[in-house]
């Protein structure tokens, strides 16, 4: 089964001086202000491409991981997953950096660990990435 997930954004103005508007289809997602200013210098209570960015990768990360944990026999699961995004101008987006705290009754550290790398290479954000930003993740 395939779902299209999809957002709009309305933009007035130039690049440096403009700003936009970002709402998701689902309803989920409030709309959110975007502009050039929170992309390279300060959020200023508005978001950017990569902080969005990070929030799918975070959350996509979560399932791909708490999939792996369950189907390991892990009897109680939980995670706290902070994705980072680094945007540098003229260059793009150039590092995602996952940070995992977690707990995962039934499941030892080096098995932990596996699982942990497995569902970073192979969630489907991880794939969409991979290749052309480089993934890094910390488990503390």
């Amino acid at each position: 089964m395939a779902l299209d997930s999809t957002a709009r954004t309305h933009w007035e103005g130039d690049l440096m001086t403009g700003g936009g508007t970002v709402t998701g289809d689902s309803g989920a997602l409030p709309t959110v202000s975007v502009d050039w200013k929170a992309r390279t210098e300060d959020h200023g209570g508005k978001t950017s491409p990569e902080e969005l960015l990070a929030a799918a990768h975070s959350a996509c990360f979560s399932m791909a991981f708490s999939s792996r944990l369950a189907k390991a026999g892990a009897s109680s699961i939980s995670l706290d997953v902070e994705a980072t995004a680094t945007f540098v101008a003229g260059q793009g987006v150039t590092t995602m950096r996952l940070v995992v705290r977690g707990d995962a009754a039934g499941i030892d550290r080096e098995k932990f660990e596996e699982l942990a790398l497995d569902a970073k290479a192979n969630c489907p954000i991880s794939k969409a990435l991979q290749g052309n930003v480089e993934v890094s993740l910390e488990l503390i």
